[in-house]
């Protein structure tokens, strides 16, 4: 019977493959919600946007956030 080594890097990466595997998951999810909202062919254009807002208020209400701040705003 072989035995493997695993490093410390190994472990790390692997860690590190999964964390982004289920980030990846969570924002597609996040944006298909979004996308159905927006393309809903039975709302019309304010229903949309309704239905996107609620989306949103959603994802806020889950994470406790108040405030979202963008990629622009914390690169600066």
């Amino acid at each position: 019977m072989a035995t493997a080594v695993i490093t410390s890097r190994d472990f790390v990466d692997a860690i590190a493959v999964e964390v982004a595997t289920k980030i990846d998951v969570a924002v597609e999810s996040w944006m298909a919600e979004m996308e159905q909202a927006l393309n809903d062919p039975a709302l019309t254009t304010l229903g949309r946007i309704n239905a996107a807002k609620e989306v949103l208020a959603q994802y806020k209400s889950l994470t406790g956030k108040q405030q979202l701040q963008s990629y622009r705003v914390l690169a600066a």
